[in-house]
């Protein structure tokens, strides 16, 4: 008896998802070289339990009027707060601006650039201008930005989004998340109102932040020549990322020109802590820089290597028949084409994104615990990924 035709169809869907996949893999050359650069000592205790300060020197801070809001001739520099947010999202806008202002932002008066793909409501922009004395700017995504590019196949998407749903992988059916994903990888800076602006601090809704920072950050991140500076450090889903490697290396067989000489290979390719998921991501740890916090440089981001980069994994396809993010993409490019050096843990910074923390052992701390990683399940310890981090790169 023969099979109605959607089962037909379904089953040669299915076979499509497969082929593609196993040609991915096997079409990507067998390794990246790994650097000769020593690796330092293993981690014994976390570095958040030991007391800590500020950052070194030369830090600057508020003397007189330098950072008042209308002060033509501040001491900011060319740098902004940035969110990308929906108006449904306000109430929890609203909690994350309240913190950063309260720990840091009233002294400073960085300016807020919220995005969106729909028109601010005037009470988005109400309570949000009651929040802070700084300005701030609304801005709508370009539509070419945030539409699903045309050499997506939607039935192959639609196949894919059931094969990962089934292994766990989350919002992999909402489309909005794989334009999120996409748009925060390799499109934001490319938006218009960044296109003078160097530096940006990414700021989720419903966030936290626990301590008191009195120098400018921006400044530190410009005075010390740093590329890019994170909070947290956690392993990925691997079968949301199972060709994103493979693509990588790929990438690389053409363009080896591109790697650092000081770059973080190990920490990507790293097989001793988490074998299962280097197996199951083909070479990939899935180590990434969690990047609901971020302060980066977006001179980085506009470089040749990763706009290449970054095309060359859009024409893949792994934003959508995978659920590729924006934390691993950016994770690897750095990892490859950044000098591991000019990556800075801001230890001192403590923050929550649920379920994660970054708590420091620090006078100007409250309302955290110090050296907690999560405040959720116990299995969650597990997804620390800083102390391979700190093996192959650096504690700073």
């Amino acid at each position: 008896m023969a099979l109605p035709k959607s089962m037909r169809l379904l089953a040669a869907v299915t076979l499509c998802i497969f082929f593609y996949m196993v040609l991915q893999i096997y079409k990507a050359p067998a390794a990246i070289e790994r650097p000769s650069s020593g690796k330092i000592k293993e981690w014994t205790r976390d570095p958040q339990l030991d007391p800590s300060g500020e950052p070194p020197e030369p830090l600057r801070r508020v003397e007189g009027d330098n950072y008042e809001p209308n002060n033509p001739n501040s001491a900011r520099i060319n740098a902004t707060l940035l969110a990308l947010v929906r108006n449904e999202e306000l109430e929890d806008m609203l909690q994350s601006m309240r913190d950063l202002e309260r720990t840091w932002n009233h002294k400073f008066n960085y300016p807020w650039t919220f995005f969106n793909d729909k028109e601010f409501t005037e009470e988005f922009k109400k309570r949000t201008r009651a929040v802070t004395k700084a300005e701030i700017r609304y801005e709508i995504v370009p539509k070419e930005h945030w539409e699903i590019p045309s050499w997506i196949n939607m039935d192959l998407f639609q196949e894919s989004v059931a094969v990962l749903t089934e292994q766990d992988v989350q919002y992999m059916s909402k489309i909005s998340y794989h334009q999120m994903c996409r748009w925060n990888s390799g499109l934001f800076f490319k938006h218009p109102a960044l296109a003078n602006t160097r530096y940006y601090w990414r700021v989720e809704p419903k966030v936290h932040f626990f301590c008191d920072v009195d120098y400018d950050v921006f400044r530190w991140m410009q005075d010390h020549n740093k590329t890019y500076g994170f909070n947290i450090n956690i392993y990925d889903s691997p079968q949301s990322v199972t060709t994103l490697w493979p693509e990588t290396r790929k990438f690389i067989a053409d363009h080896a020109h591109y790697l650092s000489p000081n770059n973080a290979i190990e920490w990507l390719q790293d097989k001793e802590q988490r074998p299962g998921h280097n197996a199951k991501a083909n070479g990939y740890s899935t180590c990434h820089f969690w990047s609901n916090f971020e302060i980066g440089d977006m001179e980085f981001w506009r470089s040749r290597a990763y706009q290449e980069y970054f095309d060359h994994l859009d024409r893949a396809g792994g934003f959508f028949y995978e659920r590729w993010g924006d934390a691993p993409v950016h994770s690897i490019a750095l990892g490859l084409f950044a000098d591991k050096s000019k990556i800075h843990w801001f230890r001192d910074i403590g923050y929550q994104h649920i379920p994660f923390f970054n708590c420091p052992n620090n006078p100007k701390c409250s309302g955290c615990v110090t050296g907690r990683f999560t405040d959720g399940e116990a299995w969650l310890n597990q997804e620390d990924c800083r102390p391979l981090w700190f093996k192959y790169a650096s504690k700073d």
